[in-house]
């Protein structure tokens, strides 16, 4: 393979590695998100997950209900994109969740169960970098991009029109506003070369959420919730790369009609590994679990995430029209 088709691949690959993940399952955003690449570049990601445990994993709340086993599919589209602003790299990304919800409940010796399906609130995330790289322009400088320490500022929001049935505890939506903001961390550790590249992610947060006035009737408010996540990723080949995951959420103290609950102080571990099929496709599998949850009360959650991404920039696409011509 010559330089020039070096170069290509490898500005290609360096996007599509970006691949935006639902705020569900410990609200984990996926390993090198934050990596930047080149202005205008384009990801469009499906997400598939599988998650059980005593708590809703499509809210972020994380409103435990001991008795519960709750069970979720959940299939999401999402679009990222990176555009230059005041000379720093800024991001914007929006995904729509949708899928089944079920739950059983066991109460003096009879189960109750709900249903829930359809579409759940969608969210969008805005974000600059503020330390590391200025925006990168042209290829040449996705070819010197070195993340060394980076730092960003991230705000999300959710939009509360996703499926609601205010006689059930167990809905896709929620019903009210909520939303983060936070700090992505990515520190280079060691050379950045493809096939040795090494990275330490950190993303330290702040949930807050507006009040339910329609929660089974009474009013659901929560406290602003602590989050912190942490990803050691390494390349495993130049396109196979591998990551050890760790979220700890606590705080967030949920109260309805006046009866306040726990807080919560949960720690959740997992994997994922990613992989660069071609140049435009990228594809990732992990798994998180929660592992301080021996006590009925704690939050109890696992589950599978699989995702299938594809990137492209339209001066990279043309480059490629152009050298097979």
């Amino acid at each position: 393979m010559n330089n020039k088709n070096i170069v290509l691949r490898y500005s290609l690959a360096l996007f599509t590695l970006a691949v935006f993940c639902p705020m569900l399952a410990f609200a984990q955003v996926p390993p090198r998100f934050y990596w930047k690449s080149l202005a205008g570049a384009n990801a469009v990601p499906v997400i598939y997950q599988n998650i059980s445990g005593n708590s809703n994993p499509m809210d972020p709340a994380h409103v435990v209900s001991p008795e519960a086993e709750i069970d979720a599919e959940v299939m999401v589209a999402g679009y990222a994109k990176m555009l230059p602003l005041f000379d720093r790299t800024a991001t914007i990304a929006a995904l729509v969740p949708m899928g089944r919800l079920s739950s059983s409940v066991s109460a003096a010796g009879e189960y109750v169960s709900e249903n829930a399906r359809g579409y759940g609130d969608p969210m969008l995330e805005i974000g600059i970098n503020l330390i590391g790289p200025k925006a990168i322009m042209n290829i040449p400088d996705v070819i010197r991009y070195e993340p060394k320490f980076s730092l960003d500022l991230i705000a999300d929001v959710a939009f509360p029109v996703g499926e609601y049935e205010s006689d059930q505890a167990l809905n896709l939506g929620q019903n009210r506003w909520y939303g983060r903001v936070g700090a992505p961390v990515v520190w280079q550790i060691g050379s950045w070369v493809p096939g040795r590249r090494t990275t330490l992610e950190l993303l330290p947060s702040v949930w807050f959420f507006d009040d339910n006035s329609d929660y089974l009737g009474e009013t659901l408010s929560t406290d602003p919730m602590v989050q912190i996540e942490g990803h050691l990723t390494r390349d495993l080949t130049g396109n196979f790369w591998a990551s050890l995951d760790s979220t700890w959420v606590t705080e967030g103290a949920s109260t309805v009609a006046g009866e306040e609950g726990e807080a919560i102080d949960n720690l959740g571990a997992g994997f994922t590994l990613g992989y660069q099929i071609d140049d435009n496709l990228a594809f990732t599998f992990g798994y998180m679990s929660t592992v301080n949850d021996s006590e009925p009360g704690d939050l109890q959650l696992d589950g599978f995430r699989a995702s299938l991404t594809y990137g492209w920039h339209k001066i990279i696409e043309g480059q490629k029209r152009l050298s097979s011509e």
